[in-house]
């Protein structure tokens, strides 16, 4: 298909602004190429600030560990707020919302939708549509982020992994958000937290920064904070799931039969809180419960059970155990 100059109009659907229980038809809307362009410059830059940044700050706190050393409080608060995160990334981003794996209560839903942009992985609609296109594009064309498909030899595998962890975010454009996540567009509370992406992202690095210097009663304690809590831990949190896309593609076990080289990676499984058993998950993409052994780590699903025992969550998605031995290699 032949692309159109950025002068000419480009019909693309508009968001319904019904209820979240309607599934009215989208209303048609003319942007010009001119403005898709704009937009997919912009979401560029937003990426190569969100890799940069925290890299940036975790020199800084190198030094600053040196010269003040690691209290127990930088320590909680980059635990807490790592686990918050990660938590709205595996839980809400990727097992609720993408995947629809279980059902939990509105407030539950709007809690995970804001930490997981705490995480500073994307707006909701932006994760939720990457991933949905991931899986039905996997290690294919069309797939955003696969390490697969670059040059051959040791050069293309390093090509590959470089894409698949950050590069990718750096050509990305915008996805057709309302063919693949019309569900999330049709409920307003959840297009309101999308809408304030920036706001919630920014909480999530202030809010420690601000604990640590009420407790320390010092400026340098909130420096600390922000740096502890906020943006080293963005760097970690950011490295350990994106290694999902390069590393779990790459290296591991696959005992599960597929339609493409997703890996289980155990290193990888413990940092994310169970997303790491991602062959486990690509047969099985919308099971609750990722370690499918008793063996496998997966404290992601373990907060889902918890949830059902308190009357939290329900509708748990679970493959049968005649459709997990049919799978395996």
């Amino acid at each position: 298909m032949s692309k159109p100059s950025r002068g000419n109009p480009v019909a693309i659907s508009s968001p319904p602004t019904t209820s979240a229980q309607a599934t009215p038809k989208p209303a048609a809307v003319a942007i010009t190429a001119e403005e898709a362009h704009r937009a997919a410059r912009f979401e560029r830059l937003v990426a190569l600030l969100t890799i940069l940044i925290p890299v940036a700050a975790l020199i800084g706190t190198i030094f600053h560990f040196w010269q003040r050393g690691v209290t127990w409080l930088d320590l909680g608060l980059f635990v807490g707020m790592y686990t918050i995160s990660l938590m709205g990334i595996t839980l809400g981003y990727h097992r609720l919302f993408t995947h629809k794996s279980f059902q939990c209560v509105t407030s539950i839903r709007w809690l995970l939708a804001i930490s997981g942009a705490m995480a500073a992985q994307g707006p909701l609609l932006f994760w939720v549509a990457c991933h949905r296109k991931h899986h039905r594009c996997s290690d294919d064309a069309g797939d955003p982020h696969s390490p697969h498909g670059h040059n051959g030899g040791w050069l293309g595998v390093l090509q590959g992994a470089w894409h698949s962890h950050v590069g990718w975010m750096l050509s990305h454009k915008p996805e057709n958000y309302f063919r693949l996540t019309p569900d999330l567009l049709r409920d307003r509370s959840l297009m309101r937290i999308n809408r304030l992406y920036f706001f919630w992202l920014t909480l999530g690095i202030l809010l420690p920064a601000v604990v640590s210097g009420l407790i320390t009663q010092t400026w340098w304690g909130a420096l600390s904070g922000l740096l502890w809590g906020g943006l080293v831990r963005l760097f970690f949190v950011h490295h350990s799931t994106w290694s999902i896309n390069s590393i779990c593609h790459l290296f591991g076990s696959s005992p599960f039969k597929t339609e493409d080289q997703s890996r289980n990676n155990l290193v990888c499984a413990v940092l994310t809180f169970g997303e790491g058993w991602h062959n486990n998950h690509h047969a099985f993409p919308t099971s609750a419960r990722h370690g499918l052994r008793w063996w496998q780590f997966d404290p992601t699903y373990y907060t889902i059970k918890a949830m059902k025992w308190v009357h939290l969550a329900w509708d748990i998605r679970l493959p049968e155990g005649e459709q997990v031995a049919a799978r395996v290699r």
